[in-house]
This record gives structure tokens, C-alpha cells and sequence, in this order.
């Protein structure tokens, strides 16, 4: 045990000194995958087994329900159909340019870090894949995180929840811009420097800024769910609860966005594209980069909102 403990704190230390060891860690980290692959296999199996013996009378219910809500999302089709138009004549009014759809792979959960103090986990996707350090990555329902780490067949995935992560959000309902931390605990995230007259209020929809370039505009990342407000302090203490849910998804979809070139922003907006990627293991003063990062993305923050 002393032996291993020793030999963890050489490879800690080394990758933190020397840049050879992350790309050792990345071949090694293919040389994993079909190890990985094997032993997701007995699961695969189970879920299978389980499929194959269900009730019939149960499949039958579930075709049933399945149906009802097909015919709901037809009927909201048909309404989105018209709203769709509808934008697209006050666009065309307006003379502005319609948003691109952004391209995407799907990707499947292999394993999640059983580490209370970090939430990260990986997926089937890789460098052959042409997955890229800092890549969005979405579920059905909201941002997952994105990429922090990529091999040549697998990619490690640092989720919004994680304690060194922090992502530009606005409120849905108003515009209003703020930067959203986790927590390290997956059902919380915390909404720093909101100023006192803010309007922010319990059940808003934080969506994704597009500040920094790194993250698209418009996709959904948490929801409110506690304000509270003393009237003796200049900030209110904001906590969200993230729309994603990792723990019960398996697939999800990497998001290749258009990214703005370094040259086209602004020195705060240069440090707000880091401040949503602190944990890159390119990165040794990550934490440092961090803190300075949050600062300059509050800072544009304020100026813009002013």
C-alpha cells in the first residue's frame, strides 16, 4: 500500500511538472478502452435479458401511452410549424440572419467517477471522432458539461455540477447574464455576485450566454430554485438546480458549435472562454486560471448590463 501511494503521488507530481506524462496517459487511456468496452458488456447483457423476458401486456401499455404522446407532440408540431414561419417573416422584416443549427455525434456513457468530489464520467467518443477538448455536451433534457479530456476511441466529460467548472448563463425570461458554479454536488449550482435588485426570481430558466464562444446561445442549463434576499447586503445567495440529468441518461450529444476566433474577442471575454473549462489537465494553474477568469466574465457582465 505504501508502495502505491508513493507511486501515485510520483505520477501526480510528474504530470504536474512534465507535459510528456498526459500524452502517456492518453495512449494508455486507449489501451483501456477495449478493457472498458468488456466490462460494460455483462450490463449490456442483463439490459438485454430484461428486454427480451418483459411482459407482453406491459409492452403493450407502454405502445399505448407511447402513441397519446405522439399524438400531443404531433398537435404541438403543427403549432410549432406556424410559430416557425412566423419567425422567419419578422427575421426577414427585421433583415437579420436566421441561427444555424449546430452539428452534433451522438455518444454513449461507459462510466461514471464514483468520486464524491468530482463529477465527471466518460463516453464511447474519441479523438477518431473528432471530439475536441472543450466540446459541449448536451442530454434530452439540458447542457451535461463538456469535454476535458480526449484518447483516441474514448473522452472524459466534466459535467456542470463539478465544483472546478462554471459556465455564462442568462435568465430565459429577462436576458440578464451571471455566471453559474458548481457545487460538487450533482442536484446544485450556485449563482455568484447577483446583485441585490436583480431580477431573478425561484423557477427562472438559465440558459447558455454564448459569452466567450465557447457554448452556444439559448441551451437550457439549470432552473432557480432558492433566492434568498437580506436587505442589509449588496448580493443575494441564488442557487439553481442543473436541467440535465446524468444520472439517468446513457446517451448524449457532443455539439460542434462555430467558435469565434481568438483574435475577434475582447481581453474579459478571452479570459471568460477559460473560466468554463478549468479543469483541462493541459491546464497545471487550473484553479488559478479559474478564479481569474470568473472575475473578467463578472466584470463584462456588469459593463454590459450598465
Amino acid at each position: 500500500m505504501l508502495l502505491c501511494a508513493v507511486l501515485a503521488f510520483g505520477l501526480m507530481f510528474a504530470e504536474h511538472r512534465f507535459s510528456a506524462v498526459e500524452t502517456a496517459r492518453s495512449h494508455l487511456t486507449s489501451v483501456v478502452a477495449p478493457i472498458q468496452w468488456l466490462v460494460s458488456l455483462p450490463s449490456e447483457g442483463v439490459r438485454w435479458s430484461a428486454m427480451a423476458i418483459s411482459d407482453q401486456q406491459a409492452l403493450i401499455d407502454e405502445n399505448g401511452r407511447l402513441r397519446e404522446q405522439l399524438l400531443t407532440l404531433s398537435n404541438r408540431v403543427q403549432r410549432m410549424a406556424s410559430l416557425t414561419a412566423e419567425n422567419i417573416h419578422l427575421r426577414e422584416l427585421l433583415n437579420a440572419p436566421n441561427p444555424a443549427d449546430v452539428p452534433y455525434i451522438t455518444a454513449e456513457l461507459l462510466s461514471l467517477d464514483s468520486d464524491p468530489f468530482t463529477q465527471q464520467m466518460v463516453i464511447n467518443r474519441g479523438r477518431r471522432d473528432s471530439v475536441y477538448i472543450g466540446q459541449p455536451v448536451m442530454d434530452a433534457s439540458g447542457l451535461i458539461g463538456q469535454v476535458v479530456s480526449v484518447s483516441a476511441y474514448t473522452s472524459r466529460v466534466l459535467m456542470v455540477a463539478d465544483a472546478n467548472h462554471a459556465v455564462p448563463v442568462e435568465i430565459n425570461r429577462n436576458g440578464l447574464r451571471f455566471i453559474a458554479q458548481g457545487t460538487g454536488q450533482l442536484d446544485t449550482l450556485n449563482i455568484p455576485s447577483v446583485p441585490a435588485t436583480a431580477d431573478i426570481r425561484e423557477g427562472d430558466l438559465l440558459v447558455t450566454s454564448g459569452l466567450g464562444g465557447r457554448f452556444p446561445q439559448g441551451y437550457p442549463v439549470a432552473r432557480v430554485d432558492e433566492v434568498k434576499r437580506e436587505s442589509s447586503q449588496a448580493f443575494m445567495e441564488v442557487s439553481a438546480e442543473p436541467i440535465s440529468q446524468p444520472e439517468r441518461s446513457r446517451y448524449f450529444l457532443l455539439l460542434f458549435p462555430p467558435e469565434r476566433p481568438e483574435e475577434n474577442l475582447s481581453g474579459p471575454e478571452r479570459m471568460a472562454r477559460q473560466v468554463v473549462w478549468p479543469g483541462d489537465p493541459a491546464h497545471p494553474d487550473a484553479h488559478r486560471i479559474s478564479e481569474e477568469a470568473l472575475t473578467a466574465a463578472l466584470e463584462l457582465q456588469s459593463a454590459e448590463q450598465e
